[in-house]
């Protein structure tokens, strides 16, 4: 499979072209008459995707029988912003739909079950470009469809073995920008192109002298060094800050060659006139999107790098020079923008300091940033949203306060010193906790929103600036079957044993006194570095509505808390970790109050890992657990996970070869004897991010040692589980075993 992709890549490439735009030398050029690359610097090249048309599958134009809960989440507005392509689970399933913005009208766009991830209406109006996950699984396709459901084809993703991820069109809509996804196990790029650097420095490789090292078509973006080019970096707190792990980037190990997907990003003619344009490739990735294109296409913006180790390259896209390389944040890929002549450069990064902010720096018509300053900032509060308008004149703010959004407007200057603002920032006052999205609707704005009493919604924003639920978006009072409101969580704080500050969300089962001592669910979400906040969770619905409180912590790794309690939990600290969980347990019986008798332990994908360590670490502690799609050993997970989740996880929890003794310390299968409590392990069956056999194994074994564990496969999903029907299903599964277990 992997020589056919070749092969279709060297007959694509080989006449590469360009996507429409002026014409140069007899050579094609894409958006603003940049050149295509010349016919003698080609070389081989990850496999460029191909076109394959499919057929229509628009819904009916009739608001279909809704559920009576549902979803509505990652808008994306046309130019004119009266319409707005979304996201919306109505029918059971992630699909796409197009409504108006302050209009009854909804229509579905493709009926096919597979699930909708990302949405991108094209500048000109003209495409809808979107990610699928057939069958649920990790591999990804993009797909383009007209507006009114027509010509729907697949842009990327189709090869066998590949994956694709949706990037940013080009200003003028020609393009889209696409990632295309293949495994490294056949070598596509010279090797003199990919000799690993000086490990022993634990530091990226340089560049050669002359810009990024390139094998014709396939530039390698390099691990160009971290150049702070005069980037703020606040002195530490104490001496014991300056040596905390976040505060600098210099020590922070590299990414490792060896394993990873190959990654080539190109720009892709919706038309399917021009052949793609291959923009930069690397290999053994963890990450690579383009996030912006400045308006001539002169320049591009893009986000490469593992979890905890992200970048932002500012690229010429004319000869492929990386010309700046900054550490920026986690969390929302959508790091930052240039400004309309790009003369600016605005980055979401975390570069030097605890936590994330806004920086801005000036261009030069190279693409050379100069002057790198702090835009805008809030202590102890991360910028986890970014959203600069189409005319350069705002930047939409969101901060992390305390896991709660507050979103702010800042008006800028289109021209002139960069990052500099014309006033102090206006909040927005938002009707839910947390905001997950930001977009351009033509002269206004759309909000996507999430809360504890709410499904996602959107929302948007008049010239009042008092934000306006969308009409298809399901209000407030349909959130939950009527009878039982949903429970608003409590926010405590405590400290883990070695002094180290955490906190969580405590929600009380209805109907139960204040002192009144009940059975207790201990929740640990995923990433690690994902963050509890206070939005709607069905499942803790139907736990809460069995009489189990629940006590869902961030423990350390968790985002939202800062750089150096993201990075507490590497190497041994995972240790901690789990301790944490015994801890944020304790606390939970303290000032829940939870049942010391009663308590049980669950989580999913990191979460899920937690749980089974916590249960063979603490036996003693939980009556039972339940593992949603969790890593039990640490060695057959690096051998059957996704490359790119591989790459990830080296720096998140070990090398697979160099630290093979702890990733062993550190793997739940390693202390199975020591387990007590029945065990509910649960997992999508394609699931290629945390392979099923974790689950298996774990559950295999403690069935060996005449324990009670059952495992629970979800047909038709992935690591997330998508469809409705499934998802019921899992609540009740998990809430039957909690209740049978905890009241039983």
């Amino acid at each position: 499979m992997a020589t056919d992709a070749r092969n279709l890549t060297e007959e694509r490439v080989a006449e590469d072209t360009a996507v429409p735009g002026a014409v140069a030398d007899g050579r094609p050029a894409w958006s603003g008459g940049r050149t295509a690359p010349a016919p003698d610097e080609r070389g081989p090249a990850f496999a460029a995707p191909a076109r394959i048309p499919l057929p229509d599958a628009a819904g009916p134009r009739d608001v279909p029988t809704r559920l009576v809960a549902h979803g509505c989440w990652y808008p994306s507005a046309d130019p004119a912003g009266a319409q707005v392509a979304y996201i919306c689970d109505r029918a059971g399933v992630p699909q796409l739909w197009v409504g108006s913005v302050d209009g009854d009208e909804v229509r579905l766009l493709d009926t096919e079950p597979d699930p909708v991830q990302e949405v991108s209406w094209s500048p000109d109006g003209r495409w809808i470009a979107y990610t699928t996950a057939p069958g649920g699984g990790e591999h990804l396709r993009v797909l383009c469809v007209r507006p009114d459901g027509s010509d729907r084809h697949i842009l990327a993703g189709a090869e066998p073995g590949s994956s694709a991820h949706l990037g940013c069109w080009a200003h003028d809509g020609s393009a889209v920008a696409v990632t295309v996804a293949v495994p490294t196990a056949v070598p596509v790029l010279s090797a003199a192109a990919t000799e690993p650097g000086p490990a022993e420095a634990g530091l990226p490789t340089p560049l050669p002298s002359g810009g990024p090292r390139r094998d014709g078509d396939a530039v390698l973006l390099g691990a160009a060094p971290h150049d702070d080019g005069g980037l703020p970096r606040p002195a530490p707190a104490t001496a014991a800050d300056a040596t905390a792990p976040g505060t600098s980037w210099e020590g922070r190990p590299a990414p490792t060659p060896g394993f990873g997907d190959g990654l080539s990003a190109y720009l892709i003619d919706p038309d399917g006139v021009y052949a793609p344009v291959l923009l930069a490739a690397e290999k053994d990735a963890a990450t690579l999107r383009v996030c912006d294109l400045s308006r001539d296409g002169g320049l591009a913006l893009l986000r490469r790098g593992p979890r905890g180790r992200r970048e932002a390259l500012v690229m010429r896209t004319t000869d492929r020079t990386t010309t700046s390389v900054v550490p920026v944040a986690d969390g929302d890929p959508w790091i930052g923008r240039f400004s309309p002549r790009a003369d600016t450069i605005w980055l979401r990064s975390d570069a030097y300091r605890e936590f994330a902010v806004l920086l801005a720096a000036e261009l030069d018509p190279d693409g050379q940033p100069h002057g790198w300053h702090v835009a805008a900032e809030r202590a102890g509060s991360d910028l986890e949203l970014l959203h600069c308008a189409h005319d350069g004149a705002t930047a939409v703010l969101a901060w992390n306060v305390r896991g709660v959004s507050e979103v702010e407007v800042l008006d800028t200057r289109p021209s002139g010193t960069a990052g500099a603002a014309t006033g102090p920032p206006r909040p927005l006052p938002l009707p839910h906790e947390v905001a997950t999205r930001i977009v351009d609707a033509g002269p206004r704005l759309l909000l996507a929103l999430f809360g504890s009493q709410r499904r996602p919604g959107v929302w948007w924003i008049p010239e009042s600036m008092a934000p306006l639920r969308t009409p298809w978006s399901s209000r407030d009072e349909d959130a939950v079957p009527p009878g039982r409101p949903p429970v608003r969580p409590v926010q405590l704080g405590l400290t883990a044993r070695d002094g180290l500050p955490l906190n969580g969300w405590y929600y009380r089962a209805p109907g139960r006194g204040p002192a009144e001592p009940a059975p207790c669910v201990i929740h640990l979400h995923g990433g690690p570095e994902e963050q509890e906040r206070p939005v709607l969770n069905p499942l803790y619905h139907e736990i809460l509505g069995r009489g189990l409180d629940i006590f869902a912590p961030d423990v350390r790794g968790s985002g939202g808390h800062g750089r150096s309690f993201v990075d507490a939990d590497l190497a041994d600290g995972r240790f901690a970790a789990i301790e944490d969980v015994a801890d944020c347990a304790a606390h939970a019986v303290l000032a829940g109050p939870a049942d010391p008798s009663r308590l049980a332990v669950m989580g999913r994908s990191y979460g899920g890992y937690l749980t089974f360590a916590s249960l063979v670490w603490h036996p003693e502690l939980f009556r039972t657990g339940v593992a949603v799609c969790g890593m039990s050993d640490f060695a057959t997970f690096f051998e059957g996970t996704e490359p790119w989740i591989a790459q990830s996880a080296a720096h998140k929890y070990g090398h697979p070869e160099r630290d093979r003794e702890l990733l062993h310390s550190l793997s739940p299968m390693s202390r199975i004897d020591a387990l007590r409590a029945p065990v509910l392990a649960v997992h999508g069956e394609h699931d290629t991010n945390v392979p099923p056999g974790e689950s298996e194994q774990f559950v295999r074994a403690a069935r060996e040692r005449g324990l009670s564990a059952e495992l629970f496969t979800l047909r038709d999903e992935g690591h997330d589980f998508l469809r409705a029907d499934n998802r019921r299903l899992f609540r009740r599964t998990a809430a039957d075993w909690l209740q049978r277990h905890l009241t039983g």
